[in-house]
């Protein structure tokens, strides 16, 4: 049996689950989250828990149930505590400002980088290098910091541009200068 699975999901006080067939809806304190889910998993509500059961011990019911549980446990901490995804910007010259919603960032380019933020996504500023993108649903919190991210990638040489917080960036030696060469 899938250890993740299995495991059942609580509820807290705060939280409506409401299960209508394939539709999941959790509405918590921080906002409102629905998903359909694949038709084969069985998930049912016994008091402040949710299950999550498959049929069968087929190799994707296996896949399936872990996948489920995961996401619906997802939604219920989105709802409740919401996610955060920090970023750092390194370089000389590179940073992040707030411009209205809208995300600024200089990072060395003949221009200014401007990101809209999707409903339901936020970006905090918390100095000029450092910035987060807060958000109630996980997926999109880390699809929003990896587009982020990809407007300049951490190089390996000096380590400038766009990384996570915490993120370990592995630097290359640089160009090795002349040894005994020629004249």
């Amino acid at each position: 049996m899938s250890r993740i699975g299995r495991l059942p999901i609580a509820v807290p006080s705060t939280v409506d689950v409401t299960i209508e067939g394939r539709r999941l809806t959790v509405k918590g304190p921080k906002g409102t989250l629905a998903r359909e889910l694949h038709p084969d998993m069985l998930v049912s509500r016994e008091e402040d828990k949710i299950l999550v059961k498959r049929p069968t011990e087929q190799k994707t019911h296996k896949q399936l149930h872990g996948l489920t549980r995961t996401l619906v446990n997802n939604m219920v901490v989105g709802v409740t505590d919401g996610y955060r995804k920090g970023l750092e910007i390194t370089g000389v010259g590179y940073r992040a400002a707030k411009n209205g919603e809208k995300l600024t960032l200089n990072l060395g380019y003949s221009h200014q980088i401007e990101i809209d933020p999707p409903s339901g996504i936020s970006f905090e500023i918390e100095s000029p290098t450092r910035l987060a993108v807060v958000g109630i649903d996980k997926e999109l919190v880390g699809q929003i910091a990896a587009k982020v991210r990809a407007t300049r990638k951490p190089e390996p040489y000096k380590g400038k541009g766009v990384r996570y917080a915490g993120e370990k960036i592995r630097r290359k030696a640089g160009k090795a200068g002349k040894i005994g060469g020629k004249k």
